[in-house]
Formats: structure tokens, C-alpha cells, sequence
């Protein structure tokens, strides 16, 4: 099973933004229901980094005053964990259970953003791929459909 099974419910979930952009609009986007990470692209579409509420919020306590004009690359996580469509779901689960990430970015050979995968989202599938071999399994032992 791959990532690129997920693809569909990842796409929607992605949101990008660009590095330029203040902080506000990174904001506006994230109060969207179910947006929890917002993508950071570069002038070539390639993501440089990402933004999660705790990145603003961490702003927001460091502005002074109505003028906090910050720009989202000024806040953004640069050290990223991506994976790949062709990556194997489990090896991206594992790592995202290691690190104690609940949301990974997807991206193409160009490190441009195509979808965000979410932990629940990766076991979900995992374990319907487990139930479905199990149930295999199953039905040749008992010589079901055989």
C-alpha cells in the first residue's frame, strides 16, 4: 500500500500559501475548519516550509502592539518531514508515529506540494488493508471460494 492510495483525500486537504505573505493570511486560511497545516511554497512552487496555528500563535505573543505586519517565511517550520505519492504507507506512518507528527506534507519530484496526509487518515487505511488480508486469509483456510 502507498501513499498514492491517499491521494484523493490529501489533495483536498492541502493549502499553500506563499513565503511573502503576511502572517494574517497564513491565519485567515487556518481558520478554515480542518485546516491544520498550511503549506509554504517558494516563487517556483516548491514548498520551503510550513505553518501550524502553533507557528502563529507563537507570533501573535511576540507582536507589539495593531503593526505586526511578520511575513509567513519569517515563522515558518523550515526543517520539514515530507514523503512522496510512491512511498510506502506503513514506512510513512512509522516515521510520522516516531517523530509525533499528525500531519505530513506530499511532495512530487519537483518538492512541489500535492496533498497533506493525516496520521488518523494513514491507520485508517492501514487497517483496512490488515481487515481485508485477514479476511482473505480467512476465507482460504476455510476453503471459501475455493
Amino acid at each position: 500500500m502507498f501513499a498514492e492510495q491517499m491521494m484523493p483525500k490529501a489533495r483536498e486537504r492541502l493549502v499553500t500559501i506563499s513565503g511573502a505573505a503576511p502572517v494574517k493570511d497564513a491565519a485567515a486560511l487556518m481558520a478554515k475548519p480542518h485546516t491544520e497545516i498550511v503549506v509554504v511554497c517558494g516563487g517556483d512552487g516548491g514548498m520551503v516550509g510550513v505553518v501550524t496555528k502553533t507557528d502563529i500563535i507563537g507570533q501573535i505573543t511576540r507582536c507589539v502592539g495593531v503593526g505586526c505586519t511578520a511575513r509567513v517565511d519569517e515563522i515558518m517550520t523550515q526543517d520539514v518531514v515530507s514523503c512522496r505519492p510512491d512511498q510506502p504507507l506503513l514506512g510513512i506512518w512509522s516515521v510520522m508515529k516516531a517523530r509525533g507528527l499528525q500531519r505530513i506534507p506530499v511532495l512530487d519530484g519537483n518538492r512541489k506540494p500535492v496533498g497533506i496526509i493525516y496520521a488518523r487518515d494513514a491507520l485508517q487505511c492501514l487497517l483496512g488493508k490488515v481487515e481485508s488480508d485477514e479476511a482473505l486469509l480467512r476465507d482460504y483456510v476455510m476453503g471459501v471460494g475455493y
